[in-house]
């Protein structure tokens, strides 16, 4: 790339294995679902510190997003072994599993202070909160990289896009 243009998140080889691998279509059907299941927890947690009621439906979808989180953390380390040739912090997705790592923490700690009581309903579901707030983050990290992949593909005609699309 010339001057002032930023470098490609993907290599054409990478880009050809990224587009060969059934990960990614793995991946873009999980990372909505996992959104959907945040917003549906987001939503009950709120309920049940807001009220006191529906403690247990609260709990039990932060578990559920959770599964689906350790679901899209495993096959996007697969993915990124497929894609990069390693499967956390290859260069192009560094941060973003940094922060992956502070938001799966989070969702884990959630989870032990869950099964082992160990706090009070209110504190647990204020961790939950902290959980989220990472996720909403690590979320936006991604985004972002699927829209420079999208940009990035936009400059080679007639190839699939992060999404599976072609350009």
């Amino acid at each position: 790339m010339g001057p002032g243009r930023p470098t490609p998140l993907y290599t054409e080889a990478q880009r050809r294995r990224r587009d060969a691998t059934p990960w990614t279509l793995v991946q873009g059907v999980l990372a909505p679902l996992q959104f959907l299941a945040f917003l549906a927890s987001l939503a009950l947690v709120l309920r049940a510190l807001a009220t006191g009621e529906g403690i247990w439906a609260a709990n039990l979808s932060v578990v559920v997003k959770t599964g689906l989180l350790y679901a899209i953390m495993v096959t996007g380390s697969i993915w990124e072994k497929a894609v990069f040739g390693r499967y956390l912090f290859a260069p192009a997705f560094f941060w973003e599993d940094v922060v992956s790592m502070l938001v799966l923490t989070l969702h884990t700690a959630y989870l032990a202070a869950l099964a082992g009581g160990l706090l009070a309903p209110e504190p647990l579901l204020v961790l939950a909160l902290a959980a989220y707030a990472a996720y909403l983050v690590n979320a936006g990290q991604f985004l972002i990289k699927l829209r420079a992949a999208r940009l990035q593909g936009a400059a080679v005609p007639g190839h699939l896009d992060a999404a599976g699309g072609l350009s």
